[in-house]
């Protein structure tokens, strides 16, 4: 029986328990051993073959959620993950609930009986010549014996590559890429937020004048205007908030990719990804603008260490969607709340609406991702600018 078969006779029979790793093969009880990197029958949407350790894994945590299951499997070292786009076909099909699937393909079995091959080739024996040496027609008995043997040859052969061994590259996987990837680009990203802090510290001392005469002689105004009053570095810069919680979307881990690069990264992947303590303050600025002016902000997620004044200074807050979030705020009530601070709720698109449902009784702005379309990711980003944008307008008015 093939891996696959195995797999899904386990699966229907409810004895998964009994698919045991020994060493680098999977034990099916007694009656079968497979090697754990097999090439299974089951093809994904994105052209490879599932390896028997990947559906092995999925089969056996596939209450998960996706992206639970896909930290469960980076945390076992696991080359490959099911897709979210396989997941439900796949699970039907291991479960008996369909009993095909266009994913499958397999494989032909190889030759039960191959020809014995020759003791000692010899170039010289007659029975290897071309037949018109001999004057032999084709269709004669004789020409028999040297037909035999290129049939025999050709059942032998065995392709050395083929269009996925191609593709593929020892040791190396996409993932592996992508962290390295994703390192270069952190990298980029907080030599450019050292830059922005330094032009911060400036704009602040500008603020409280320590410039003035600078100004005076350039001939503009020495004082600019400020969100609030007060002359510490750092003050009249706007605060958004976001949850500590890991069960939202954005937290202080993931925000910056999102406002500032238009990517959404699971906070998952970034704490696996992260050097050192998580940072108490996180400056983003809107990147993908042509706007010569651009505010900078502090995002922060702990409204208890927030003093008095710096309650004047919280533009925008990302809610979890439990009251429970803004417990001890100075604030009467979720209604006082969001007619002073602006509200962001961030969700997947193909969630119920049921998540939603507490929030749509506030006055928030309901943002929607999608779990694996990517490029859609700047356009959310985008909306939750224009609508800071306009806030700060109608604040700066009032």
């Amino acid at each position: 029986m093939d891996p696959l078969s195995a797999l899904r006779d386990y699966t229907i029979r409810n004895e998964l328990d009994k698919i045991v790793r020994v060493g680098d093969e999977f034990r099916f009880g007694g009656e079968y051993a497979f090697p754990c990197g097999v090439a299974t029958a089951y093809r994904s949407k994105q052209g490879s073959l599932y390896t028997l350790e990947t559906l092995v894994h999925f089969v056996k945590n596939h209450h998960l959620k996706h992206t639970e299951y896909m930290h469960h499997a980076r945390l076992h070292n696991l080359p490959s993950v099911v897709t979210f786009i396989d997941r439900k076909p796949l699970l039907d099909y291991l479960q008996g609930k369909v009993s095909s699937s266009d994913s499958i393909q397999f494989l032909a079995p190889p030759n039960p009986n191959p020809p014995k091959i020759p003791d000692e080739y010899r170039p010289e024996d007659p029975a290897l010549l071309p037949p018109q040496e001999f004057g032999i027609n084709l269709n004669d008995d004789a020409f028999r014996v040297p037909e035999n043997y290129i049939s025999m040859i050709r059942s032998m052969e065995r392709p050395l590559k083929d269009r996925e061994t191609m593709l593929e590259c020892r040791n190396r996987n996409f993932y592996g890429v992508w962290m390295a990837a994703t390192k270069r680009d952190e990298e980029r990203q907080r030599a450019e937020a050292q830059q922005r802090k330094d032009g911060l510290v400036a704009k602040s001392r500008l603020m409280r004048g320590d410039e003035r005469g600078f100004g005076d002689e350039m001939g503009y105004d020495s004082k600019p205007k400020m969100l609030l009053k007060g002359s510490k570095i750092g003050e009249g810069v706007p605060i958004i908030l976001v949850p500590s919680a890991f069960q939202t979307l954005i937290t202080i881990h993931n925000v910056k990719e999102f406002l500032e690069d238009g990517v959404f990264i699971p906070t998952d992947v970034k704490v696996k990804q992260m050097k050192g303590p998580k940072p108490d303050c996180v400056t983003v600025q809107k990147k993908f603008s042509r706007d010569r002016v651009v505010t900078a902000y502090e995002v922060r997620d702990k409204p208890s260490a927030l003093k008095a004044e710096d309650w004047d200074r919280v533009v925008a807050v990302f809610v979890l969607g439990k009251e429970w979030q803004f417990k001890d705020w100075p604030f009467k009530d979720h209604v006082e709340i969001f007619n002073k601070i602006l509200g962001f709720f961030m969700r997947f698109e193909d969630d119920s609406l049921e998540s939603a449902r507490t929030v749509k009784q506030w006055n928030v702005k309901i943002i929607s991702i999608s779990k694996n379309k990517r490029h859609q990711d700047r356009a959310a980003a985008l909306e939750v600018w224009d609508k800071l944008e306009q806030f700060m307008r109608s604040r700066s008015r009032g």
